[in-house]
């Protein structure tokens, strides 16, 4: 079939080179503009615009499809289907039904559950034993629309949102393969989401990400994972600055410390929370580097009582 691919950043490069390879034909791909990253905060094309240069394939950057220039584009390129794997802009009404086949979603959650913008960091901060990625297609509804298939994955114990969303995106580039195959040999069958299980995953702001350090510890924990990478945690240090947070792990043997409350030692720094302790990892005072949180309570030598987050 001949594809317009739409995605934006890592977690879609899987998908985009597993669709170069097969085959089928990529007649171009639809990203996000150019944006400022990095250090020094130049502007630059993103992960997936920079792999379809290299590939030869043209490259659409509009910042909205709703303009009908950009919708006229879109409908010149004569498309058998259009898969999404993260693109991050809206797809307006007028152009669903413009790809014969539609826009086919690769979604990393197992719909209904965790609709929305961060379905990974939300089921592992939910405490999910086992998550997946479905193939579904396009409606005007949010992921609302009917399922093509799924794969499982379970979630592993320091499982962190960038670790399972690497395994998913990986193995999801089949399943999206396997949907458009399929759909391309007339076996495709679309299944309606069921009205129950529906949960919702909204996208999260810097200020969802804040520790919460009254939450049990296991709550505390997922919570960090959850939100490893991006966008990140954190909580305030001794001075009242931000002090960013990495993976956590429990000490349910530690009992007698208030939340947020700081014991540091030669080997780890424990931090009391709701119910037991918590061993710090890393972390990265503000506008410093990530380092060993032993070594940053030698340089910050907090008072005894002192607590994380009371600023």
């Amino acid at each position: 079939m001949r594809l317009l691919f739409a995605g934006t950043p890592e977690v879609a490069l899987p998908s985009l080179r597993t669709l170069l390879a097969s085959e089928h034909e990529v007649a171009a791909v639809l990203t996000r503009p150019d944006a400022r990253s990095g250090r020094g905060r130049k502007t630059r094309p993103s992960p997936v615009a920079r792999a379809a240069h290299e590939a030869g394939v043209p490259v659409l950057t509009p910042p909205s499809l709703r303009p009908p220039e950009v919708q006229a584009e879109i409908a010149a390129l004569d498309v058998d289907a259009a898969p999404v794997v993260a693109y991050g802009n809206l797809v307006p009404a007028d152009l669903l039904d413009v790809p014969r086949h539609g826009w086919v979603n690769l979604h990393f959650s197992l719909l209904p559950a965790w609709r929305g913008a961060a379905p990974v960091q939300h089921a592992i901060m939910a405490g999910d034993e086992i998550t997946g990625a479905s193939t579904f297609r396009l409606e005007a509804g949010l992921d609302t629309g009917p399922v093509f298939g799924t794969l499982t994955e379970p979630v592993r114990r320091t499982d962190t949102a960038g670790t399972l969303l690497e395994r998913l995106a990986e193995a999801g580039a089949s399943l999206l393969l396997a949907t458009l195959d399929a759909i391309e040999a007339g076996t495709a069958r679309p299944q309606p989401q069921p009205a129950e299980g529906v949960s919702s995953a909204p996208r999260l702001e810097p200020d969802d990400a804040r520790v919460r350090w009254q939450d049990p510890a296991l709550a505390v924990d997922r919570h960090v994972r959850g939100c490893t990478p991006a966008p990140g945690a954190w909580t305030t240090g001794p001075d009242g600055s931000r002090l960013k947070v990495g993976p956590v792990s429990v000490r349910s043997d530690v009992t007698d410390l208030a939340p947020g409350e700081l014991r540091p030692g030669k080997e780890e720094v424990l931090v009391g929370t709701g119910s037991s302790a918590v061993v710090l990892g890393q972390v990265a005072p503000a506008g410093r580097s990530w380092m060993d949180a032993a070594a940053w309570a030698r340089g910050a030598r907090p008072s005894p009582g002192t607590r994380l987050g009371e600023r």
